[in-house]
């Protein structure tokens, strides 16, 4: 995994839009798997700025969202569909049949993870996938327990995870829904490149994990390291549990 620290969040961010728009850039048409989380608020916003002055392109692409709650409705402003809309692709020339979301209000989640998986396989698969980091080192929605699953899948949320989703309802954890949707570890995996970013003291430790040497189901993040082609931007507070040696801050 190759590391870049920068001094601010918001460097990170510029930096992982930046890795995006130059995807897009080398191959138009690309399909990108796409998280959210405050963390990529400001990736959002930087990609956003790009198109705005022409500088990024999203009429070729595909997106496919890496997770959805359980029992929310696309259309429900908690919905992570809607988070996308508002921060993303209400604000660029993506075409909207070439979005893809979980559906997290369907009756048979078991057959929608499995629509979706093919889905995702008729495009070709994931040329590059961005990610965030939660706290307890989850990607994705898969949550640390004592085995992984590979595809796309239900899964129960911790309740830290929650709690950190608290803002889109209303604050109270209580009302977040327990269980989501979410790409598999061998999904996220799959992916011809990876772009993960990650800020702030609180993400310190889940950050160390990934370069531990050692893989644990109870650190999913730890699982990045199988990965050939993985780019990790970070702020220094978030870098400040690895190693001092060979991660030199970005000017």
């Amino acid at each position: 995994m190759r590391v870049r620290v920068f001094h601010t969040a918001q460097e990170a961010a510029r930096a992982a839009a930046g890795a995006v728009a130059d995807q897009l850039a080398t191959k138009p048409e690309s399909v990108l798997g796409l998280p959210t989380g405050r963390t990529v608020v400001e990736v959002y916003a930087e990609l956003t700025r790009l198109y705005a002055i022409g500088e990024v392109d999203f009429a070729r692409a595909h997106t496919f969202n890496v997770d959805e709650f359980v029992g929310v409705h696309s259309e429900d402003a908690r919905s992570y569909c809607a988070f996308m809309q508002q921060h993303l692709f209400s604000q660029t020339n993506l075409p909207k049949n070439h979005v893809h979301f979980l559906d997290g209000a369907t009756a048979d989640h078991e057959l929608e993870c499995g629509r979706f998986e093919r889905e995702l396989a008729s495009t070709g698969g994931l040329d590059l996938l961005l990610l965030g980091l939660g706290n307890n080192a989850h990607v994705g929605f898969n949550e640390p327990a004592r085995s992984l699953r590979p595809r796309t899948h239900r899964t129960r949320l911790a309740a830290d995870t929650r709690r950190a989703n608290a803002s889109r309802f209303g604050g109270n954890r209580e009302d977040v829904p327990r269980e989501a949707l979410t790409m598999g570890i061998g999904t996220l995996l799959g992916a011809r490149a990876i772009c993960l970013i990650a800020t702030g003291a609180s993400k310190a430790r889940a950050v160390a994990a990934m370069f531990s040497g050692r893989l644990s189901t109870y650190q999913p993040a730890s699982f990045l390291q199988l990965h050939e082609n993985v780019e990790v931007m970070l702020d220094l507070a978030a870098a400040e549990k690895l190693p001092e040696s060979g991660f030199d801050a970005q000017p």
